[in-house]
């Protein structure tokens, strides 16, 4: 299971009404490994004049690995995060996220294109 959801939050989504909020509360304590990465890449960006801010450290474990893959593989969760943080996500594979201001366009699309997605792989990360 990806998110821990307590009986209220599913009562709430049953009923329709779930506020960001308490979403983004739901992902930060489901998955902390992620949210702490996310966290310090949107810390990096704000205190920076980089457009982006890039992680570049393979997850410790298997466990960490499973959360980077399912916050960004989930587009709600990837939206409300960006919402959240005010911040674009981008994701390459388990150990290259990045954010980026949301008028660094560019340098988003060069990011997500196929010729970096092709210059990231290493045959070391097999398993990523």
């Amino acid at each position: 299971m990806s998110l821990r959801v307590a009986p209220d939050l599913l009562e709430q989504a049953q009923n329709g009404k779930v506020s960001d909020e308490a979403f983004i509360d739901c992902i930060r304590t489901s998955l902390p490994y992620a949210w702490d990465m996310v966290t310090g890449l949107v810390n990096e960006l704000r205190n920076g004049t980089a457009e982006s801010a890039q992680n570049v450290e393979v997850p410790p474990d298997d466990e960490a690995w499973g959360q980077m893959f399912r916050m960004m593989a989930s587009d709600s969760m990837r939206n409300a995060i960006q919402r959240h943080f005010g911040v674009q996500l981008a994701f390459q594979n388990c150990c290259k996220a990045a954010v980026f201001k949301p008028d660094a366009v560019e340098a988003y699309e060069r990011f997500i294109s196929p010729e970096a997605q092709l210059l990231n792989q290493d045959p070391t990360l097999i398993n990523c």
